[in-house]
């Protein structure tokens, strides 16, 4: 912004210098001139009386005194024909005022002033004074360095003028922009100090007060997480409570199992939220022995429900940047997805392996497949997006686990039918 007001203020500056600057070279070249032809005619003017009485010898000595004080050609042509001072031939203009008007005419000399002298007995005199260029042009180059140097200067005023307003203009713009960066990422307790003109400031009020609203509503949401812990941990005791007092020992472990891998999801959404700024990927975990938990966990409804499960685990540890509690969240997800959109008999298989230095878990199924028309849409991975009833949150989950280590999800129809969901988890990490 800066250089282009810099570049509106030159180009504005120069066309009205050359506005003003143009017509006054010219006025002053015409006064020089102007002034060069009054002195050359005062001169001529000098010499009526003489060459109106005298005689030859001292009109002669007459006009070479005149012409040896001012530099000038000076001649006089008597009626006779005998010219004295400075030898000129006979011109256009002499013959014109040999018959008594007085005039002002150019040559190739310079400017030729003829003045008719009348009231000789033998006729009308005629004198000539030849003004050369080098007078008629007498300061004027000096007063045109001098104009092109005061718009220069004025061009140059101009800049630094503009300069220091776009510099005003700027400097807020810059801090609005590096507020709204510091907001992006979650530093939301910059502030912009309002200044500029009036526009600008009020800018700086609205992005002051939509940080503070930003604030208030992240409170009232970590305040909301907080109390749906708070009532979730009531129930969740009973339910602990109510599996300590099963007589079989497996599913008394296995309900407890369960309540503590709630517990531990719902204490690690509350910080998350409370969170200012996450660090996806800090913290990494051991996928083999993850999944392989899952499924077992799993394997137990799928035996319940009549499902035959397929499971491909690659040696592990297969660390990987996701934490520990998404990456459960995520195969959970994946999981409860095939248990709750195929019907009961529907076999699945999972597969976890290190392709090409990255760690892909893949769940297929061969059930009906998604019906959301032809391909895999991209709307079905989209937060919310489902079709089948359901919240639509399953499929997000996965997805923003795989990106925190740097990786993607991907939707695929199997071959044989059903869907193929891939997750990938990124590179793996040395142990």
């Amino acid at each position: 912004m800066r250089a282009r007001l810099a570049l509106l203020v030159a180009a504005v500056s120069v066309l009205t210098l050359i506005a003003f600057l143009v017509p006054l070279a010219l006025l002053v070249r015409t006064v020089a001139e102007d002034r060069a032809t009054v002195r050359a005619t005062a001169d001529a003017q000098s010499l009526v009386p003489v060459v109106g009485t005298a005689d030859a010898a001292t009109i002669r000595v007459t006009v070479e005194q005149l012409a040896a004080e001012s530099g000038r050609e000076v001649s006089v042509f008597l009626p006779d024909g005998t010219v004295l001072g400075a030898p000129a031939p006979r011109t256009p203009a002499v013959a014109l005022a040999a018959r008594g008007q007085s005039l002002t005419g150019e040559s190739a000399a310079g400017r030729e002033v003829v003045i008719a002298v009348q009231g000789r007995a033998d006729g009308t005199g005629v004198i000539r004074i030849v003004v050369p260029k080098q007078e008629l042009t007498a300061g004027v180059t000096r007063a045109w360095l001098v104009l092109a140097l005061l718009g220069v200067l004025l061009v140059l005023i101009g800049l630094a003028v503009a300069d220091r307003l776009a510099r005003t203009l700027v400097r807020p713009i810059s801090e609005l922009s590096a507020v709204s960066h510091r907001l992006a990422n979650a530093e939301l307790d910059a502030r912009v100090t309002p200044a500029g003109p009036a526009e600008l400031r009020e800018v700086a009020g609205a992005l002051n007060h939509l940080a503070a609203r930003i604030q208030v509503l992240l409170v009232q949401e970590r305040e909301q997480v907080a109390d749906l812990s708070h009532r979730l941990r009531t129930p969740l005791t009973a339910l602990r409570l109510e599996a300590e007092s099963l007589r079989d020992p497996d599913d008394a472990a296995r309900i407890t199992a369960a309540a503590d891998g709630l517990e531990r999801a719902v204490t690690g959404l509350i910080r998350q939220a409370r969170w200012r700024t996450p660090t996806p990927g800090a913290a990494a975990s051991d996928a083999a022995a993850i999944v392989a938990d899952r499924v077992a966990f799993w394997s137990v409804l799928a035996e319940d429900t009549g499902r035959a499960v397929s499971l491909d685990l690659a040696p592990g540890p297969l660390l990987v940047g996701v934490p520990a509690d998404d990456l459960t969240a995520a195969v959970d997800a994946l999981l409860g997805n095939v248990f709750a959109h195929t019907p009961d008999g529907t076999p699945f298989a999972v597969r976890l392996a290190a392709e090409a230095g990255d760690v892909l878990l893949t769940v297929a199924d061969e059930g009906p497949g998604m019906d959301e028309g032809p391909g895999m849409p991209a709307g079905a991975v989209e937060r919310g997006a489902s079709s089948a009833g359901s919240t639509g949150l399953g499929l997000d989950i996965a997805r923003r686990a795989a990106q925190a280590g740097g990786g993607r999800l991907e939707l695929r129809a199997a071959p044989g039918g059903g869907t193929q969901v891939l997750l990938r988890l990124g590179p793996q990490r040395e142990a």
